[in-house]
C-alpha cells in the first residue's frame, strides 16, 4: 500500500512561514469556524493548503522516505534530474540551501528540507560481519526480526579466502537493501574494521582481520567491494556505501589507565607506510570504498580528524577518494575536551572541516560551525566542498532517484533475509575460519558412530550472544556448541565455571563427567565483559580458574580431550601445547549464528579444518616486557625491545601466524619459478658505478616486472578437504625489513589424493619492494628467498 506524508517548511527568507498539515488543518477549521466566511474564501483556504502540501512533499513507500518522488514540485529540480550528470545535480542541490540547513548536512543524523523533498537521513549503520543494530540507522522489527550473523572477522580471515570476503559482502549488502526497503535500514554503513592487530591484548582486535597487512588489505578491499558493487553498468553506483576505518594507526582502547581518547600514537615514518596504512590504501584504491573514518587517537602529536595531511593530503590528495569522510563518533568534541586541541569549540569545528572531514559523527558540528563560519574560521566554501562529498555519496546510492522500489534492488525485502543460502554461508564462513592448532594421532576427527557418550564443560559450552561477538545484530538463529554437538552424539554438559571470568571452578562434577565420557570436549575462553571496545587485556592467560579446570579435567578424563578456545585475542597455552592428555587444540573465534554447528562440523570431520591464524600467539613474558603503547614495529637488539607480529618479532611464540593444521597432510613442489629478475635502469644511474642495496620504486622502472609462481599441491590423506597456499617472501637485510613478508596466499579443495596447479603472480615493485626508514619505497638488490611451508626458492633481484 503506497502512503505519502507531507511536511513544508521554508527557508527564512521566505515570504511563507513554515507550516505542517496540522497547522494547515487548524487554520483551515479556525477560519470554517469563524461566523459566515465568504464560500469562496474557505476554497481558497483549503486550495492553498492543497497545493502547499503537493509542492512540500516528502514522499514514502513502505515506511521508507526518500528525496525526489513524483509527487509535488521536488522531481521538477535539477538534482532529481537522473539524465544529468552526479556532479552537477549535486552542485544544484547544494547552492540551493541556506548555510543553517548546510550545516544540518554536517552531522550523522542530517537533518531534512521539506521545501525541498528532502527527507531526514541517519547515516550511521553498523555491518562488520552482518547487519548490526549498532547505531540509529538500523533497528530489528517483526518485519525484519533478524540478519545473518556471520563470523567476526578475526576468524573470517583465518580462511585466508579472498572469494569469500566478497561473497559475505554481497550477502550482507543484500540484506541490508531488503531492510532499507522497508524502513528498517540506511545506505551507509561503516564497516569493515580494517586496523592492524597490532598487540594481543587490544579488545577489537576480534573486529580485524588480523595483524598482517596483506591479508588485511584484501580483506578489506574484498568485504567493501561485497558491500559496494552493483550490476549496474555505471561502476560508480553503490548497493551500499561502505566506510574504512579507524584512520590512522588506532589500536589501543583502554590499557592501565590509557585510553584512546587522549592516546599519543608516536609512529615512524617507516612502520606508518609500511605497516598501518597499506589497508587504508588498499580500501580506496582496489576497493574504491565510499568513505574513511578518521580515529580518536593523535598520531605524531596532531588528532587524525584534525590532520590536514593524512585526510585531505593522503586520502584525498594521494589516493583520490571518491566519497566522505566521517569521524569516529564526537571525535572532534574529543580533541577539544579531552586532547585541549584547540581553544574553542568553533576553532575546533573549523580544525576538523579544513583538514577533510565532510561528516561528524555526533552533533559538534552542528552545533559550532555556524560560529566558526561567523567568525572567519572556516568559510561556507569549504562546507560546501563537505557537501559535495556526502551528497555525491547519496546520489551513487540513488537517494535521490526518487520511489527506492522503482529502482535497482528494489525487490529486496524481508524474502530476502535470513535465506537458507545465507545462513548456510555464515556455518561455511566458521568451518573455513577454524584452526586446528594441536592434533595427537587418534584423537580428531572421533567417529560419530564409535562416541557414544560426550562430555561437554566450560563456560562457552553452551553459550550463543557470545559466539557474534561485537558490533552484532540480532541472527536469524543460533546454534550453540552443545546443540551442535548434541545433534550428532548423546552429550551431557557441565559449564565448570559460574561464568566465562571462572573466578571458582567447579572442578569435581566436571571431572566426574569426564572421566565417564568416551570423549571431552572443554569450550572456554572469553567474551565480550573481557574483551571489547573500550577495554584491552592486561595479559595473555585464561581467565580466572580456567586453566585449573581445564587441567583437572584432562587428567581425570577416559578418552581424548579436545580444547576449543572461543576468543578474538590469541593466549598463552604453553600448558595445553605440552600437556599430552589434551589431545587437540581448536581455536573458533567468535564464529557467528551457527558456530556450534561448525564446531560439530570440525570435531567429527564433516569439514576437514583449513584455518590458519592470522595473528600471532605470544607468551606471557611478551606482554610482561612490551608495553601496549609502544608502537614500534621492529625489534630493537640495543633495548632488548622484542618487535611485533611475525614480521619483526625475534621472539618465543606458543602460535605462529599462518598456523594451522588439517586430518591431511598437504605436500608442495615447484614446478615454475625464475630464478633471477633483472631491472632495467638508464645508461647513467648511479648504481652501475657504485654499490647499491636498493633501488627506488618508480613508475617506469616497474613496468613488466612481473612473473608467475605455479606450485604443485597434492593431499596426500585420505580425506578431502581444502587447503591454504602461503606464500612468503624474505628479502636482503636493508632498511630494517621484514623477516619474512606475505606475498600472497590462495586456497584450494583437493579430494584424497588430488593434486591442483596454483600460480601467484608476483609483481617485483609491488610484492618484493620495502619501505626505508624515511618511507620511501625501495626494491632491495640481492637474494630473496620466497617459501611455501618448507618449499624454498632463491631470487636474484639485480640490475
Amino acid at each position: 500500500m503506497k502512503q505519502r506524508s507531507h511536511f513544508c517548511s521554508f527557508s527564512s527568507n521566505s515570504p511563507l512561514k513554515a507550516t505542517t498539515p496540522m497547522a494547515f488543518s487548524s487554520s483551515c477549521s479556525s477560519v470554517h469556524n469563524r461566523a459566515a466566511p465568504p464560500k469562496a474564501l474557505l476554497c481558497f483556504c483549503f486550495a492553498l493548503c492543497y497545493i502547499l502540501l503537493c509542492l512540500c512533499s516528502v514522499s514514502s513507500v513502505s515506511g521508507q522516505s526518500f528525496a525526489c518522488g513524483e509527487s509535488g514540485n521536488a522531481s521538477s529540480f535539477p538534482f532529481c534530474d537522473k539524465s544529468l550528470a552526479a556532479d552537477a545535480r549535486v552542485a544544484d542541490l547544494v547552492q540551493r540551501l541556506t548555510l543553517q540547513e548546510k550545516i544540518t548536512f554536517l552531522v550523522n543524523s542530517a537533518g531534512s528540507v521539506s521545501r525541498l523533498g528532502i527527507p531526514k537521513y541517519e547515516w550511521w549503520s553498523e555491518a562488520l560481519h552482518g547487519v548490526s543494530y549498532v547505531g540509529p540507522g538500523t533497528r530489528f522489527s517483526s518485519v525484519v526480526p533478524g540478519a545473518t550473523s556471520f563470523p567476526q572477522p578475526i576468524l573470517t580471515a583465518a580462511s585466508f579466502n579472498n572469494s569469500l570476503f566478497e561473497a559475505i559482502g554481497r550477502v550482507v549488502s543484500t540484506e541490508a537493501r531488503a531492510m532499507y526497503n522497508v524502513g528498517l535500514a540506511g545506505l551507509t554503513y561503516w564497516s569493515p574494521n580494517i586496523n592492524i592487530f597490532r598487540d594481543p591484548r587490544w579488545g577489537r582486535g576480534q573486529e580485524t582481520p588480523g595483524e598482517d597487512p596483506l591479508l588485511t588489505s584484501n580483506y578489506g578491499s574484498g568485504y567493501v567491494r561485497g558491500l559496494q558493487q552493483t550490476d549496474s553498468e555505471d561502476k560508480s553506483r553503490l548497493k551500499v556505501a561502505a566506510c574504512c576505518k579507524h584512520y590512522t594507526a588506532y589500536d589501543l582502547d583502554n590499557w592501565k589507565g590509557v585510553d584512546r581518547y587522549t592516546f599519543n600514537a608516536v609512529v615512524t615514518k617507516q612502520d606508518m607506510d609500511d605497516t598501518f596504512q597499506p589497508p587504508f590504501k588498499s580500501c580506496v584504491l582496489d576497493g574504491n570504498v565510499a568513505s574513511v573514518m578518521c580515529s580518536y587517537n593523535k598520531v605524531n602529536g596532531t588528532p587524525t580528524c584534525a590532520d590536514p595531511d593524512l585526510l585531505s593530503g593522503v586520502i584525498r590528495g594521494e589516493w583520490k577518494l571518491n566519497g566522505y569522510i566521517v569521524t569516529d563518533c564526537d571525535s572532534i568534541d574529543v580533541y577539544y575536551k579531552n586532547q585541549h586541541y584547540t581553544k574553542t569549540p568553533e576553532e575546533a569545528a573549523a580544525k576538523g572541516i579544513l583538514a577533510g572531514v565532510d561528516l561528524d559523527c555526533g552533533s559538534f558540528l552542528g552545533k559550532y560551525t555556524e560560529g566558526a563560519v561567523k567568525g572567519g574560521l572556516v568559510t561556507e566554501a569549504a562546507i560546501d566542498k563537505a557537501l559535495t562529498n556526502n551528497f555525491g555519496t547519496l546520489m551513487r546510492l540513488g537517494f535521490f532517484d526518487g520511489d527506492p522500489s522503482k529502482q535497482p534492488y528494489g525487490n529486496l525485502g524481508p524474502k530476502d533475509v535470513c535465506t537458507a543460502a545465507n545462513q548456510e554461508l555464515a556455518r561455511e564462513t566458521a568451518r573455513q575460519g577454524i584452526v586446528l592448532l594441536k592434533n595427537t594421532p587418534g584423537s580428531l576427527p572421533l567417529s560419530p558412530t564409535a562416541i557414544k557418550s560426550l562430555a561437554v564443560i566450560g563456560p562457552n559450552g553452551n553459550v550463543t550472544k557470545t559466539m557474534i561477538g561485537n558490533y552484532e545484530g540480532i541472527p536469524c538463529k543460533y546454534t550453540s556448541p552443545l546443540q551442535g554437538l548434541t545433534a550428532v552424539v548423546p552429550a551431557t554438559f557441565v559449564a565448570g565455571c559460574p561464568d566465562v571470568a571462572c573466578g571458582t571452578a567447579q572442578v569435581d562434577d566436571a571431572t566426574k563427567l569426564a572421566a565417564a565420557a568416551d570423549a571431552t570436549v572443554v569450550i572456554v575462553g572469553e567474551n565480550q565483559s573481557i574483551e571489547t571496545e573500550s577495554h584491552d587485556r592486561t595479559d595473555l592467560y585464561l581467565p580466572g580458574q580456567q586453566t585449573l579446570l581445564i587441567t583437572e579435567v584432562a587428567k581425570a578424563s577416559k578418552g581424548p580431550v579436545i580444547l576449543v578456545i572461543m576468543s578474538g585475542g590469541g593466549f598463552d597455552i604453553t600448558f595445553a601445547k605440552n600437556n599430552d592428555k589434551i589431545t587437540s587444540i581448536l581455536w573458533v573465534g567468535y564464529p557467528g549464528e551457527a558456530g556450534g554447528a561448525a564446531i560439530a562440523d570440525v570435531i567429527f570431520g564433516f569439514y576437514n579444518p583449513s584455518g590458519r591464524l592470522p595473528m600471532t600467539w605470544y607468551p606471557q613474558a611478551y606482554v610482561d616486557k612490551v608495553p601496549m603503547t609502544n608502537m614500534n614495529m621492529r625489534a630493537d637488539p640495543a633495548s632488548g625491545y622484542p618487535g611485533r607480529t611475525y614480521r619483526f618479532y625475534t621472539g618465543d611464540t606458543v602460535y605462529a601466524f599462518g598456523d594451522g593444521i588439517s586430518y591431511s597432510t598437504f605436500n608442495h613442489r615447484l614446478v615454475r619459478a625464475p630464478n633471477q629478475v633483472s631491472i632495467p635502469l638508464e645508461e647513467d644511474h648511479v648504481c652501475y658505478s657504485s654499490s647499491c642495496q636498493s633501488l627506488d620504486v618508480v613508475e617506469e622502472r616497474c613496468q613488466n616486472l612481473a612473473f608467475d609462481i605455479h606450485l604443485g599441491v597434492k593431499n596426500m590423506g585420505k580425506m578431502s578437504g581444502s587447503h591454504t597456499v602461503l606464500l612468503y617472501s624474505s628479502s636482503p637485510s636493508v632498511h630494517n625489513a621484514p623477516k619474512k613478508h606475505l606475498l600472497g596466499f590462495e586456497k584450494v579443495f583437493l579430494s584424497s589424493e588430488g593434486e591442483a596447479l596454483v600460480k601467484f603472480n608476483v609483481d617485483v615493485c609491488k610484492h618484493l619492494s620495502v619501505v626505508d626508514e624515511l618511507g620511501n619505497r625501495k626494491v632491495a638488490l640481492g637474494d630473496h628467498v620466497l617459501h611455501v611451508g618448507d618449499l624454498k626458492q632463491t631470487l636474484s633481484v639485480r640490475i
